[in-house]
């Protein structure tokens, strides 16, 4: 009897239906980056969804901002997908609608327009727009708009599973040079290391930093809590690039298989996550979960 997690691998589209819809990622993830590019530095109308009742509380003031970018540019993925793919589920950051009523279709998309706000709206240059195709919950399909890369330019990472990283149709493979001692790695409270050989980097957006530890740059990532889109592509990301990927289930870190939130509705996943090599995966769940307050 094949065990779960060989049924998982196998489990998967077909080659021609997972380039067809890594295509539409990129064109979508595209259109994202035009958009935002296109704002950039605009006198842009900006909420916040902090409670105005902590606005006295500066560590809490005016917390999570959304601009009218972000809005608009999920009006535009959502419509190019579903004419694309009409049968296709879609859930994102900012529009709770679910096409066709459709929470349970075995793709989704998952879709964050801008990663990375905060960054945005201040013209700091680190923010993504993320596009993530599940199929049945499994991470297939990656296309992260990074607004900069290793290339020292915007662009798009992509990949899909059984595949490989690319950024802009090229494939990455970036070599790290073994004379570096101290590599990099995402972590949200910005210098917690516990100790390892590595520098600790806080980026303000996760999408940016799933597509970072793909290409090599990060050698380790890790999340707190965050939501399906802004990790869903980059995860795919990851896994085109023969990462590893753990999540915290039940109080052990344990590979991900699939993103299933509660009732199986993929839009209630939220879980924490560590990314990156093999070994640095294994050393900082092994370390988080000594600490779990941490």
């Amino acid at each position: 009897m094949m065990g779960e997690a060989a049924r998982v691998i196998t489990d998967l589209p077909d080659e021609r239906t997972l380039a067809q819809i890594e295509r539409t990622a990129v064109e979508v993830a595209r259109l994202a980056g035009a958009e935002i590019v296109t704002a950039l530095g605009g006198m842009l109308s900006i909420k916040y969804k902090s409670d105005a009742a902590v606005k006295e509380d500066a560590e809490f003031a005016y917390r999570d901002p959304v601009s009218e970018v972000d809005h608009r540019v999920e009006v535009l993925l959502r419509a190019r997908i579903a004419e694309r793919f009409p049968s296709h589920d879609i859930v994102g950051e900012e529009i709770n609608d679910r096409p066709g009523d459709r929470p349970y279709a075995e793709f989704v998309w998952a879709v964050d327009p801008i990663d990375g706000t905060a960054n945005f709206i201040n013209g700091f240059p680190l923010f993504a727009a993320s596009i993530g195709v599940l199929y049945r919950g499994q991470p297939v399909v990656g296309a992260v708009w990074c607004a900069t890369s290793h290339a020292l330019r915007a662009g798009v990472y992509h990949g899909h599973v059984g595949g490989a990283l690319h950024f802009d149709e090229v494939p990455t493979d970036l070599k790290v040079n073994p004379s570096v001692q101290r590599r990099l790695a995402g972590d949200p409270d910005g210098g917690k290391n516990f100790g390892f050989l590595w520098d600790t980097r806080k980026t303000g957006s996760a999408a940016i930093e799933c597509a970072f530890v793909a290409a090599g740059l990060l050698r380790v990532a890790r999340f707190v809590r965050p939501n399906v889109w802004d990790v869903a592509g980059g995860v795919a990301l990851v896994r085109a690039a023969h990462c590893a990927v753990q999540t915290l289930e039940a109080g052990r870190w344990t590979p991900l298989e699939r993103f299933s939130g509660p009732d199986g509705d993929v839009r209630r996943w939220r879980q924490p996550l560590i990314i990156g090599d093999g070994q640095a995966v294994d050393e900082l769940a092994r370390v988080m979960a000594e600490k779990p307050g941490s």
